[in-house]
């Protein structure tokens, strides 16, 4: 059993008591009562508490004429998702620029933590991709029946050609059900085969050889954050898209 972080023994000291009532509520009994925050969730709470704090510094310190370090890179960030969000949503993407640039920064930070010495990747843990492709999954679900309709989302997903709507229909329903599996296991196997990699150079050549690996690791982690990323906007631009 992987040995808790600081932050996990603080956050179970704390909080043990209400996650296990909050859990035995659902049916879900975990196997340490004293201990049910695990590390994954440790680290992912820290990633978003700390993207808050952040972007509340960027609000908080707003400039024109001067703008500091993290004005300017969140600027970047905005134009950078910004530019590929209207490219691949098109119309309205604004609407949902803050949700693709959630997806990649949590995804991005979750998956460099990795590097980290103690520190396990929370997107080595399946459960984490499949609850960012359940969200994804509902997330573009949902705003395509709220631009569309319920009545004009079914014809979606038929297609344009109404004789053969009864075989198409079927097939895209597959399709869009299994985008959740496609988004989880992209992510986890391409996370957990690249730290199961970097791990065993670690241990089994000299230290200049695995530096080549972690460089490895870092290119996999941002392409994987791009691509989770990307994908999240194609299918949001297939379901709030208009057949004309």
């Amino acid at each position: 059993m992987d040995e808790s972080l600081a932050v996990t023994r603080l956050l179970n000291h704390l909080f043990a008591g209400p996650v296990d009532a909050l859990l035995g509520a659902v049916g879900i009994h975990p196997a340490n009562p004293d201990a049910p925050i695990n590390n994954t969730f440790a680290v992912e709470l820290c990633v978003v508490l700390g993207f808050i704090a952040f972007f509340a510094l960027v609000r908080l310190s707003l400039s024109v004429e001067k703008p500091a370090a993290p004005q300017q890179f969140a600027e970047i960030l905005h134009e950078l998702i910004g530019g590929q969000a209207k490219q691949i949503i098109g119309h309205e993407y604004q609407r949902f620029q803050p949700f693709v640039t959630c997806i990649f920064l949590f995804v991005l930070t979750c998956n460099l933590l990795g590097l980290i010495p103690g520190i396990a990747a929370p997107t080595m843990s399946p459960v984490v991709p499949l609850g960012l492709a359940v969200t994804t999954w509902l997330y573009f679900n949902f705003h395509g029946v709220r631009a569309q309709g319920i009545v004009g989302y079914v014809k979606h997903h038929a297609g344009p050609i109404w004789w053969i709507s009864w075989l198409l229909f079927p097939i895209e329903l597959i399709s869009n059900i299994a985008r959740v599996m496609s988004l989880t296991i992209r992510l986890w196997a391409n996370m957990f085969a690249g730290d199961l990699v970097t791990l065993v150079a670690f241990s089994l050549i000299p230290l200049a050889i695995p530096a080549v690996f972690l460089g490895l690791h870092t290119l996999v982690s941002v392409i994987q954050a791009l691509v989770f990323t990307l994908l999240a906007m194609i299918y949001l631009g297939q379901a709030v898209a208009h057949e004309h």
